[in-house]
């Protein structure tokens, strides 16, 4: 049986990538960085994650392709920018050969921390506390 692979960073994930890969990573991360100052990186399904008030985004390379996983409300608020991408509910495909779209990235990554930010705050009024 294959034994199973564990990352304790982002940076031990992207260093076990291929070279020619590691920058397009290494720049997705700083791009949602910046469109999520708060957001903390995490691994989560063995994957590069972002958290602010749960999940925000979880990125990871493969053969072909980058999977980018901003949920499915990042998907369907983007509905028309993503279509030339292969996608998913919850999941797009950039293919590994062609430049990320980073502005659309970036948009994608905003819209999710505003929802998340909304809910939580939305969630502590309930409760009582404010986020």
């Amino acid at each position: 049986m294959k034994e199973k692979i564990t990352y304790g960073s982002i940076d031990e994930y992207i260093s076990t990538c291929a070279p020619e890969v590691q920058e397009t990573l290494q720049t997705l991360r700083k791009v949602i960085q910046e469109a999520a100052p708060d957001a903390k990186e995490k691994i989560s399904y063995q994957m590069p994650t972002f958290d602010l008030y749960g999940n925000l985004v979880h990125f990871a390379a493969f053969k072909k392709h980058i999977g980018f996983y901003p949920a499915p409300s990042g998907i369907e608020a983007f509905q028309e920018e993503v279509q030339k991408y292969h996608k998913s509910k919850g999941t797009l495909q950039f293919p590994i050969d062609e430049p990320l779209p980073y502005d659309l990235i970036s948009r994608i990554v905003k819209y999710r921390a505003a929802s998340n930010i909304a809910k939580a705050e939305a969630k502590s009024k309930l409760k009582g506390r404010s986020v």
